[in-house]
Formats: C-alpha cells, sequence, structure tokens
C-alpha cells in the first residue's frame, strides 16, 4: 500500500515509545473511586427502591437498548463520514477524500488531534443536554438516563473511528462496551478490564468476549449506582440544571478520555508492531 501523503510526518519508533509510556502510565494513574462517590451509592441504592417506575422503564428500555448495540450497532451506530472529514481537514486533504481504510496511514499527531477535537465537542453537548434534563427533576431524569448511555456510546465510537476502527463490526462493539465499563469501573474492576483489553478484541470468540464483560446489564447498573449523590441533587427541579449540567459533562468526559487513551494504545502497540517487523532478524 502507497504511504498517504500529508504535510505531516510519521513519529519514529522512539517518540511511538514516550507515547506508549504515557499512556501506561494513565493506565496506572486509575484510583479507586472517591471516598464520596463510594458513600453516595448507599443513599442511591435506597433512592432506587422508590424510584418512580416511569425512570425503571427507562433504565430498563437502555439496557435492552445496550444489548441490541452490541449486537447490531442499533440506533446508536454513528456515521463514520463526519469523522473521516474531520481527520482529512487536521490531514490537510479535501474533505471527502479520505478512505476509511487509510486512517491507519496518518501519523498518530493527527489522530491524536483528531479525537481531542471530537471528545471536546461531546464534552460540550453533554454539558447542555445534562442542565436541559436536570431542569425538571426526577420527571427528566428519566430522558436523561439513555440519552447519556447514547451519547457515551457515540462518543466512544468517534474515538475508535478517530484511530481508524470500525464500529460496525461486532467484535469492536464488543470492546467499545468494555471502554464504557471501564470509564465506571472501580480500581479493581478498571484493573482487570485492562487486562481483558491487553490483546484487543482480536482472537476472542463472541461468548469469550461478552462473558468478559460479565454481562452487558452490569454496564448500566454501575453506570447508574456512580451517580451516587450527584445524582440526587439532580432529583430537585431547576437545582438540577447545574448538578445535570455537570454530572454529565464529567461523565463524557470520562468516557471520551478512557476511550481515547484505550484506542490510542492499540494503534500505537500495532505502529510499533510495525517497526519490529521490518526490523532485520
Amino acid at each position: 500500500m502507497v504511504p498517504l501523503q500529508t504535510p505531516y510526518t510519521e513519529h519514529s519508533k522512539e517518540q511511538l515509545m514516550i507515547e506508549l509510556r504515557m499512556i501506561e502510565r494513565w493506565e496506572e494513574e486509575q484510583k479507586d473511586l472517591w471516598f464520596w462517590e463510594k458513600i453516595g451509592r448507599y443513599p442511591f441504592a435506597l433512592l432506587d427502591r422508590i424510584t418512580p417506575k416511569l425512570v425503571q422503564d427507562k433504565i430498563g428500555q437502555a439496557l435492552d437498548e445496550l444489548g441490541a448495540y452490541i449486537q447490531t450497532g442499533g440506533q446508536y451506530l454513528i456515521n463514520e463520514q463526519r469523522v473521516l472529514d474531520q481527520l482529512a481537514r487536521e490531514a490537510g486533504l479535501a474533505p471527502g477524500s479520505l478512505a476509511f481504510s487509510r486512517i491507519q496511514d496518518l501519523p498518530l499527531a493527527i489522530l491524536n488531534r483528531t479525537s481531542d477535537q471530537l471528545k471536546e465537542s461531546r464534552i460540550e453537548i453533554a454539558k447542555y443536554q445534562g442542565a436541559t434534563t436536570g431542569i425538571g427533576g426526577v420527571f427528566t431524569l428519566a430522558i436523561d438516563i439513555p440519552v447519556l448511555l447514547g451519547l457515551s456510546l457515540k462518543t466512544i465510537q468517534e474515538m475508535a473511528l478517530a484511530y481508524g476502527y470500525n464500529p460496525r463490526e461486532k467484535q469492536e462493539r464488543i470492546f467499545i462496551v468494555q471502554c464504557l465499563q471501564f470509564a465506571s469501573a472501580d480500581y479493581v474492576g478498571k484493573q482487570s478490564i485492562l487486562k481483558n483489553l491487553s490483546v484487543g478484541p482480536q482472537g476472542e470468540t463472541e461468548r469469550e468476549a461478552i462473558s468478559q464483560i460479565q454481562g452487558w446489564r452490569e454496564v448500566l447498573a454501575t453506570y447508574r449506582d456512580n451517580f451516587g449523590w450527584k445524582k440526587l441533587f439532580q432529583l430537585v427541579p431547576v437545582a438540577g440544571l447545574l448538578f445535570g449540567a455537570w454530572i454529565n459533562k464529567s461523565t463524557i468526559e470520562e468516557v471520551a478520555e478512557a476511550g481515547q487513551m484505550l484506542y490510542r494504545k492499540r494503534r500505537v502497540l500495532e505502529k510499533l508492531d510495525k517497526f519490529y517487523q521490518s526490523e532485520p532478524s
């Protein structure tokens, strides 16, 4: 394959190693939940018993949609063209001129900058969406849960596309759900997920991969519980506007960072592998 011609030069092996060490430091820094977040799980568990049926139904709907996403992509599968055009602009190419198969040929610096732009865009959307659904307290909370889940899935899909991985493939969607679980897991859970993700989705059967995330229903249950005290404030009408904006902004920030770093690591390792393969034995 002819290398993609851009105004940029590719990283050297040494630069890729620096990038890999930076990602590994980020992995080491993934600590346990803040103390107040742990405390927050207890009152929220009690609140769950008196949660209106409307909210419970929406949680169930979101669970079903997450299962549909793993199987087919469902309503959350995004169009890749927006990401391709953004990558093309960053690489100095005309929009519409970049094929998905050529993303892997782009320098890592371009992929990183594009993923940063996509992340900031989704965080901004989450802030306004959280403020909107925070105004009405418990009534709009029923809307917020599936919307936030959908925004999270779309954000990680954009991270996948930015690094040249196709969420239309089922194995990639399983990886995306694992990234989602990573963002909301505690320290032990994060380490377990990192171990599972260390080799990527290649070589796993579908049954093994789904078993590793211990059932996709756990993802949303953890997602819900981690809101803790923060989500309790959003149940208060009007006051929930500020908390809703902050909660959703911070949630998407964590989700986007997890997806970005985990996909960046895969692309760095694959680029390094090419260097090793080209070296004389």
